[in-house]
């Protein structure tokens, strides 16, 4: 006999859980169609030169490659060479990102643009599975893609939307730190750091500033492999340590800035993107209290070319980032000969999930169901009216289970209890000579009598009232 195990790096759960996952899903899907977002859903594998148009090294060693039985048979016959099988055809996503940007060149003359899609799928990595990492999982994602151009005004809906969407979850308070890559180039530009790689990887080593501290970015810095003068080291801490406290001081920094740029014309565009997406998302009504400049946020993706974001949580900074994205200029520049520049961020929700279930902050959701209503069998002789009451109830909206072994009413009811079924409603020979139907609230322990016809409307009534 085969013992059964869950693959490791999965996250799997029960019914009560998965409720709550899904009510998380819902909420993140209502909050992106609530800002006119549309729906897409992309196939699971894509093909391999599609895949990994753009990787290599470290990600093309995650990637899960998909390929038939009969298909490996074929690649072992023809496989004739000293460089050994080619790669499978097909591989699983490891993100929505790439698949999006096949998508969009792919329907590009049948899209309107801006194209305004949300995707909410599992997608897979190959990477060693640890506490709250996954090989599968899902992202929730949302984007907005121009044809030729984006006006930055759509990179102040980013905040908007992710305000929406957190304060619909009631997680706690957060923050979402907002920041520009063009000031950041030209900040360094500034301090006489002009190559493009030594950028990139200063841009990756001040990303990781809130993680490690600013000791050991120092030391990084300075040392061996960067060999950057103290002095420069020093500019570049006082700069990324910068937070700023409400709207007023967040355009203060930026003209201070502006103040002791020495010319940089990509410092310059940046602080006014910023500047722009700071007025529009005040004017979107998010609190100010819920955003600010962090110049420490890189985003570790080469990929960002103007605004970056990053959302933590007030109370519990150790989660890290529960929602982060961008603006880049070129999405499918692979594909198409067509400028397609873009902005949007990502909701990582299995990692969250776990994060908040460890952290205590879901509440429990033991005993709850999606079943609002369960009718028992109290007498054999009356199945018929039984079936007919569920399916009134059901066609009245109401998510209904029927009884259809039968057995002792006690039996049937600590069934509904133990399955967090709220409400029963009992058909016996009594409620069908009058009429009636007798409703019973298993949480609040009482019952009450109601006409058939307006069982309906009576449950509708109770399942609407706060529980206590």
């Amino acid at each position: 006999m085969i013992t059964p195990r869950t693959p490791s790096g999965v996250l799997e759960l029960l019914p009560a859980e998965q409720i709550a996952f899904q009510r998380m899903l819902d909420a993140i899907r209502s909050g992106y169609e609530r800002f006119g977002f549309l729906p897409i859903e992309t196939p699971v594998f894509e093909r391999s030169d599609v895949l990994l148009t753009k990787t290599g090294g470290e990600t093309e060693r995650q990637v899960y490659f998909v390929q038939s039985t009969g298909a490996l048979e074929k690649s072992r016959e023809a496989d004739t060479s000293a460089e050994g099988p080619a790669l499978p055809e097909m591989a699983l996503r490891f993100d929505l990102t790439v698949p999006l940007a096949r998508y969009v060149a792919e329907h590009e003359h049948q899209l309107t643009f801006p194209f305004r899609r949300y995707q909410m799928q599992r997608v897979y990595r190959g990477e060693r599975p640890q506490r709250g990492r996954f090989r599968e999982f899902y992202q929730c994602d949302v984007d907005i893609i121009g044809k030729d151009e984006l006006s930055v005004r759509h990179d102040a809906e980013c905040p908007a939307i992710i305000h929406a969407i957190f304060t619909d979850l009631a997680i706690g308070s957060f923050t979402i730190q907002v920041n520009n890559r063009k000031l950041l180039r030209g900040f360094y530009e500034d301090l006489g750091i002009t190559d493009a790689e030594q950028q990139a990887a200063v841009l990756r080593e001040v990303d990781k500033l809130d993680k490690r501290g600013p000791d050991h970015l120092r030391s990084t810095l300075t040392g061996a492999g960067f060999g950057l003068a103290d002095e420069v080291v020093e500019q570049i801490l006082a700069f990324v340590q910068v937070r700023s406290t409400g709207h007023d001081d967040a355009l203060a920094r930026l003209a201070e800035v502006e103040r002791g740029s020495r010319g940089s014309a990509s410092l310059a565009e940046g602080v006014a993107e910023l500047r722009e997406v700071l007025t529009l998302v005040r004017a979107l009504g998010v609190p100010e209290s819920d955003y600010c400049l962090n110049f420490s946020i890189a985003r570790g993706l080469d990929y960002y070319t103007g605004t970056v974001y990053e959302t933590t949580l007030d109370e519990h900074p150790q989660i890290g980032s529960i929602c982060s994205g961008g603006r880049y200029d070129n999405l499918a520049g692979q594909y198409t000969r067509s400028r397609l520049p873009g902005v949007g961020i990502s909701i990582g929700l299995s990692r969250l999930f776990w994060q908040l279930r460890e952290a205590g902050l879901l509440e429990a959701s033991t005993g709850e169901s999606t079943v609002q209503a369960l009718v028992p069998q109290v007498d054999a002789e009356l199945l018929d009216d039984q079936l007919a009451l569920a399916s009134q109830l059901r066609h009245g909206g109401i998510n209904t289970e029927a009884v259809l072994d039968g057995g002792k009413l006690g039996k049937q009811l600590r069934y509904a209890d133990r399955a967090g079924i709220r409400f029963v409603a009992i058909l016996g020979r009594q409620e069908v000579a009058d009429g009636t139907v007798t409703l019973k609230d298993l949480r609040r322990q009482d019952q009450f009598t109601v006409p058939r016809t307006e069982v309906v409307s009576a449950l509708r009534v109770e399942l609407a009232q706060p529980q206590v």
